[in-house]
């Protein structure tokens, strides 16, 4: 294809993606002709309250479970910390096992959890960022009652496979929390299939709506509702259903279904880019080693400032993330590298790339030759 020197390339299809144009065409009747409250009776209502549930089908079919089994939220964060408090909240004192390396929704929900009284063992994961399966076994305790791990990490990449543990934690009568988000679309994610009790997934990573989500719970599972309102999703959850989004949510999510090729072309596209960049002087890259999902790449660059790189990388049309927040103007080491012993200088000199289906061959060769451009300047040689 013929590239415009002026292209953005996004590589931060980790951090969100487009709405899809069949999924925003689904949404747009939403907003005006059919803008029922899908709680309200009459026949507006009870349109709106179809598309809802058909909805809910979607999604319920995509991760190989019940529709009831599905409670929508407003994104991932509010899933994940349903999940998390709403479980503890029926077992005082319990014990909860959950890793350094997760997600700052979990992180902070179980930190909270753990101020009031629910003792934690933190995992760490090992340099590659896995987490071995002796480790999460020695921390499972009589009084375990949830272990939290997401299922592809959403800086690095890393893999982790819950499912060969699902006899030590049915002894235990514990449950286990994966976090999905980076996983759905990419491979199969039906719970059982993933060795999950609560699994929380994300809208606008699959080329949905942002402000939805959604918690998938095994049957028997009992949660305390931490946002009450008028009892919607069946008193877990309060509050008006977002139907413009939970029906985009719904389309996104049958879509992504089809995850198989979809996942061997990304994958392709993101092997062709690292060894691009490997091939430039102190570039390597994180979790290499380990088992890894198909779109993330996080990159170490030797000898760069982090934020000068992604600067020159965004004035070259390349879109990228550090992987964490910016505070106060510069980049905080990730949360996540620092958990697999790199030092805070090495964590900041590195960058997360990730890949989806809009990318092709050219472009990504395109995107390594201006992260080559802007790691010169960004160690001050000469273009």
């Amino acid at each position: 294809m013929t590239l415009n020197d002026g292209q953005t390339i996004d590589l931060d299809r980790a951090a969100t993606t487009p709405v899809h144009p069949e999924v925003l065409a689904a949404m747009l009747p939403y907003f005006r002709e059919r803008s029922g409250n899908p709680a309200s009776v009459h026949a507006a209502g009870r349109r709106a309250r179809r598309a809802v549930e058909e909805a809910r089908e979607r999604v319920a079919a995509a991760v190989e479970v019940k529709p009831r089994q599905v409670v929508f939220t407003s994104g991932a964060t509010e899933a994940l910390n349903l999940a998390v408090k709403g479980f503890l909240a029926k077992r005082p004192g319990a014990h909860v096992v959950s890793c350094l390396s997760e997600h700052a929704a979990v992180l902070g929900a179980v930190r909270a959890c753990e101020r009031a009284g629910h003792p934690v063992t933190y995992l760490r994961p090992d340099e590659a960022g896995r987490v071995p399966d002796e480790a999460l076994a020695e921390a499972l305790r009589p009084d375990t009652a949830l272990l939290a791990l997401m299922r592809i990490n959403n800086e690095t990449g890393v893999r982790h496979d819950l499912a060969p543990l699902r006899s030590r934690v049915d002894e235990l009568g514990a449950a286990v929390l994966v976090d999905a988000v980076q996983a759905f679309g990419f491979e199969r994610c039906g719970l059982a299939f993933v060795g999950a009790d609560l699994m929380a997934l994300s809208s606008h990573k699959v080329e949905g709506p942002k402000g939805c989500g959604a918690l998938v719970l095994a049957d028997g599972v009992t949660l305390e509702p931490q946002q009450r309102g008028g009892g919607q999703e069946r008193g877990v959850r309060g509050g008006t259903v977002d139907v413009p989004a939970v029906v985009g949510f719904g389309l996104a999510a049958e879509r992504s279904a089809d995850w198989s090729a979809r996942a061997a072309r990304v994958r392709a596209l993101r092997e062709r880019f690292e060894a691009s960049v490997t091939s430039m002087p102190g570039v390597s890259v994180h979790g290499a080693a380990a088992p890894r999902g198909p779109k993330h790449a996080n990159v170490q660059f030797e000898a760069v400032d982090g934020e000068v790189l992604l600067i020159n990388l965004d004035s070259l049309g390349v879109l990228a993330s550090s992987g964490s927040a910016c505070a106060a103007g510069s980049i905080e080491p990730s949360h996540v590298l620092l958990s697999m012993g790199l030092s805070s200088d090495a964590a900041r000199a590195s960058v997360r790339f990730s890949f989806g289906d809009h990318l092709d061959e050219p472009l990504v060769d395109e995107a390594a030759r201006r992260v080559s451009v802007a790691l010169r300047r960004s160690r001050g040689e000469h273009d």
